[in-house]
């Protein structure tokens, strides 16, 4: 009996793990991929080192993702970030863990994972086919059985859709899979950037371009309320603030923009000091060090571009001497370290974000087997989903988890008749 075939679109994180679990199940697979070649964009995660999971447990793991970490609850539980570990160690490649968490190959990067997934499943007998886009979908009495590229029917038992998002539109995710997913009925939900850049107001981005920010505390603030809170690193770009901890925060930033609300970030520049502890410090530099100037006394805590616009904000001259500064100016200060407020009027465009937020509502996909709920023989894998999660390794793990699942379970579909 010829095996069933099964076609996955997109060969990213997830495409090549669906790919290769389908054929494990006995399928005949080809992965289209539009691009000329597979896992552009998994070629720069983590800045090239590829942040493939993180250590987190599951509980914390989930959430990362918001509202859609209970979707990924039965992926997780079948393929989780020990499996991935087990299935990379069968390559040689050993996985490390870094002192926030995020896992990374011990050597050899993005491009060495990408060339093993790529020899994996071929092995596995995948054809590979590259330089192909996917016009539609091919259906036939509402069950998807192939889809159109190049203007002819390729058939198929099953499909799956791993396109991925629209983020990074040079390495094929243009949104493709939205398109495909709407043609059969899947509502999605309304795309926008996440992890990605935001603008801040005025001219401090500018003064301190360049300036990185190891250990702060970024509080994100909607209507000058507090919302998020994460600890991390934020880097000062020409335009405004980048980094982990900015990029982790700024789904919500960019939702609450486009509700039209007042969004700022608040940076305590000294967590590991109190105002009080803040203030006898100063007291007592400043006695030990009084006819130095505030701002040379202060460069044991901060940077100087940082005291400058500190000692500005609060209106204190920085020429100013240590034993010169009253009570009231010293107290200023202080608020303005533990609270460096600074005003998001913006956010980077989407081609720029690390992950597309939105996409094909989970609601209408099966969580056990990532299998549409409107469209038999269609399955979903990837960021194409309507899931995003925090920068640290976690969407590739919902990546790699949901591909896996996907292509087992078409697989197993494909089997069965």
């Amino acid at each position: 009996m010829p095996r069933q075939r099964i076609i996955v679109i997109g060969a990213g994180a997830a495409g090549l793990m669906a790919a290769g679990q389908a054929a494990h199940a006995g399928a005949e697979v080809f992965l289209i991929e539009k691009k000329a070649r597979p896992g552009l964009k998994l070629g720069l995660t983590g800045n090239g080192r590829c942040n493939i999971t993180n250590a987190a447990p599951l509980v914390d793991f989930l959430d990362h993702y918001g509202s859609g970490g209970p979707f990924l609850r039965q992926a997780f539980a079948r393929f989780f970030s020990s499996e991935l570990a087990e299935f990379f160690d069968s390559f040689g490649i050993n996985l490390v863990a870094e002192d926030d968490g995020r896992v990374f190959p011990a050597s050899g990067g993005a491009d060495l994972v990408i060339d093993i997934l790529i020899n994996w499943v071929k092995r596995r007998g995948v054809h590979i086919l590259t330089g192909m886009p996917v016009e539609r979908l091919h259906l036939e009495q509402n069950r998807v059985v192939g889809v159109v590229a190049h203007g002819k029917i390729q058939a198929a038992k099953t499909v799956i859709i791993a396109t991925g998002g629209a983020s990074y539109p040079a390495t094929g995710s243009t949104g493709d899979g939205y398109r495909l997913a709407k043609s059969v009925g899947h509502r999605i939900v309304p795309i926008q950037p996440s992890l990605v850049p935001l603008i801040i107001a005025g001219g401090m981005a500018r003064e301190l371009k360049g300036l990185a920010l190891k250990y702060v505390v970024a509080r994100l603030l909607i209507d000058s309320k507090a919302q998020r809170q994460t600890r991390g690193e934020v880097l000062f770009t020409h335009y405004g603030v980048s980094g982990p901890t900015v990029l982790s925060l700024s789904r919500w930033a960019v939702a609450a923009l486009r509700e039209h609300r007042q969004v700022s970030l608040s940076i305590d520049l000294l967590p590991e000091y109190t105002e009080q502890e803040l203030n006898h410090h100063l007291i007592r530099e400043s006695a030990a060090h009084g006819r130095q100037k505030a701002r040379t006394i202060l460069r044991s805590l901060l940077p100087d571009s940082l005291i400058a616009a500190a000692m500005s904000i609060t209106g204190i001259n920085p020429d100013i001497r240590g034993n010169q500064i009253t009570a009231v100016q010293r107290g200023g200060l202080i608020a303005r370290i533990k609270n460096f407020r600074l005003d998001i009027t913006g956010h980077r465009p989407l081609a720029e974000a690390m992950v597309t937020a939105g996409g094909v509502d989970t609601k209408e996909v099966d969580p056990r087997t990532m299998a549409s709920g409107l469209a038999p023989g269609l399955y979903f894998a990837g960021e194409v989903l309507d899931i995003d999660g925090d920068t640290g390794g976690f969407n590739l793990q919902a990546a790699f988890s949901t591909g896996w699942v996907a292509g087992r379970s078409a697989g197993e579909y494909a089997g069965r008749e």
